[in-house]
């Protein structure tokens, strides 16, 4: 039978009803497989994930499916948001099985009793097409071969273990003088990358990565900065005009799926929409563009308007879909559009949001793209976008992911406190401070934390994200948050930190015990926890007594030095932390460059 419907999480809820018997990851799941012989499905995913969607519609909602994927495996879905762990450590497996980049839906066959992952994929789809097999051929496929040669499956899913153990192991700790080097070939591999007209990296699809955005306003601020300003004004001008920004009601899409930013992926996600509020507000700060300061006023108030629980924490995410459809909530038609506007104004808008050319999406529907004004003094339309979100808000909505949770809303209160001093913003300063009150007083048990809340209740042991991203929330704000990120930072050292080698693990030892134990430098979907870390232990080093801190964020550096090194733009939030190491305040707590 399927045992989701007692969980809390908007994900695993959405497949409560799935004919497949699905269970959560826990240990009646993991005796079940131990117990039977027969290999863990494993699917994780989040409720906001359009393939996600894909995925379930076509075969965990198919009778036939269901019934091959019940007689053949024991099958466990996990929300990625709520199990961050489970996610890294099988996310990283299936790199290692495929050589090819992971995603979500992820698929993941592990062995019955050591949870070893023998195979691996992500989206496959019910019938044969993209070059994959339908889903039921490969699900008999992966059967037949765990019951006829169950120990090289094994010793297969022994080696990536192994391999997982080799790539996260410590590199030598640098004995050097930590200098600008890594920062230098960060902005070196950036401008070699760099997409002059569109900005971003070149290519589809293309993701905003608001922290190479900080990297730049600070090597702006030095002398010889210009290519970096550059860099750093073409791309925050191409992504605020382009479809990755929500014209109508404010906020990010999570990435585009071409290479000028027009198509979005159209999800929302907290975490993208707070990084990007820090990034938008810095450069205001740095360059005066008023253009900056509208799009981080935008994302600010669609944050507080679409994203806020009445505590004053902020949800997770907006499901790319409505209606069955990805991106319809967003769609315009011209005949639509002529309904809404007077029609000496609609002229001027079709030709502003694109309107008047060939429709963008699937070539039948039109998303809104800022094209160059044809009247100054009419350039952004601000009447008829309000005539086109209120006309907006009657569609069906994309669910909301309600889940609150700590590492995210960390970044949330960083970007609004952020917000509120570079805008001179007292709200957005006030609503920072209540989301941090929210974590303290519901997330927080005796200098420790929670990472997730729903309906009421909050759970599961804190992450290192959770502790990092918040002990850097709480310096932006300042004021008396010290002694609360004091007593973070000491939980998360005795906790966390790799006091022999350097960095920082995942996972504490409250933690359920895997068959690895990720640590990592590098960024991915997030900056990397271990590097916010050391960011905002320097930081707090700053004012607070002791050496610890400071020491800690040190070995952090030294033991990354040859990963940041030779890949600087894989570890942007390290080389953050590297440059607040050799430039302590050079963007000072109240905002400056």
């Amino acid at each position: 039978m399927n045992r989701l419907g007692n969980e809390s999480s908007p994900y695993l809820l959405q497949h409560a009803d799935n004919p497949v018997h699905w269970r959560p990851w826990d240990e009646e799941a993991l005796r079940a497989a131990g117990e039977s012989g027969r290999p863990i499905l494993l699917s994780v995913g989040y409720s906001a994930c359009h393939w996600c969607h894909v995925m379930a519609h076509e075969s965990f909602e198919d009778e036939a499916t269901a019934e091959v994927m019940n007689e053949l495996f024991v099958n466990v879905k996990v929300d990625r948001e709520e199990r961050p762990d489970l996610d890294k450590v099988y996310q990283t497996s299936h790199q290692l099985l495929t050589r090819r980049a992971g995603g979500w839906p992820l698929t993941v066959f592990l062995t019955h009793d050591e949870l070893l992952p023998f195979f691996a994929g992500t989206y496959f789809p019910k019938a044969p097409r993209f070059g994959m097999p339908a889903f039921t051929d490969l699900l008999r496929n992966v059967a037949a071969y765990y019951a006829g040669r169950r120990e090289e499956a094994r010793t297969n899913g022994q080696a990536v273990r192994e391999m997982l153990g080799r790539i996260a192991a410590p590199g030598a700790s640098f004995a050097g003088e930590l200098d600008d080097q890594p920062l230098t070939g960060a902005l070196e591999q950036m401008r070699a990358a760099f997409d002059p007209v569109h900005g971003g990296t070149q290519g589809a699809p293309k993701f905003p990565r608001p922290a190479d955005m900080e990297l730049l306003i600070r090597r702006a601020s030095q002398p010889g900065g210009e290519p970096a300003r550059e860099m750093l004004e073409t791309t925050l001008d191409a992504m605020a005009a382009g479809g990755l920004n929500d014209h109508l009601g404010g906020g990010f899409f999570r990435y585009s799926v071409d290479a000028r930013w027009e198509i979005p992926h159209f999800e929302k996600m907290l975490y993208d929409n707070a990084a990007l509020l820090s990034a938008y507000s810095l450069a205001y700060q740095f360059t005066g563009k008023q253009r900056y300061a509208e799009v981080a006023d935008a994302t600010a108030g669609w944050l507080l308007s679409d994203m806020r629980h009445e505590s004053g924490a902020f949800f997770a995410a907006l499901d790319a879909d409505s209606e069955g459809e990805e991106g319809l909530y967003y769609l315009w038609t011209p005949e639509q559009v002529r309904e809404l506007l007077p029609e000496d104004e609609y002229d001027g808008f079709a030709a502003r949001y694109g309107l008047n050319r060939r429709p963008n999406f699937e070539e039948s529907a039109w998303h809104l793209v800022e094209r160059p004004a044809p009247d100054a003094a009419e350039a952004d339309f601000p009447m008829a976008r309000q005539r086109l979100l209120k006309e907006r808000t009657r569609r069906e909505r994309p669910m909301r992911d309600e889940k609150l949770l700590t590492a995210w809303n960390a970044m949330a209160v960083r970007g609004l406190a952020i917000a509120g001093r570079c805008l001179e913003r007292p709200d957005l300063t006030a609503a920072a401070e209540e989301a941090a009150d929210f974590i303290i007083a519901e997330m927080m048990r005796d200098s420790r934390l929670l990472s997730c809340w729903t309906d009421g209740r909050a759970g599961g042991e804190g992450f290192l994200d959770d502790y990092a991203f918040f002990i850097d929330a709480l310096l932006e704000l300042g004021g008396d948050r010290q002694t609360t990120a004091e007593a973070l930072a000491r939980t998360m050292l005795d906790g966390f930190e790799d006091a022999e080698n350097g960095g920082f693990f995942f996972t504490s030892p409250d933690h359920e015990r895997l068959i690895h134990r990720p640590r990592s430098l590098s960024d991915d979907a997030l900056p990397s926890g271990a590097a916010v870390a050391a960011r905002a232990l320097l930081r707090l080093s700053q004012v607070a007594p002791g050496m610890r801190h400071a020491a800690a964020a040190e070995r952090t550096l030294r033991t990354g030095w040859e990963h940041m090194s030779q890949h600087p733009l894989s570890h942007t939030a390290l080389c953050l932390a590297l440059d607040e190491w050799l430039r302590p305040n050079a963007c000072r707590l109240d905002g400056t460059c």
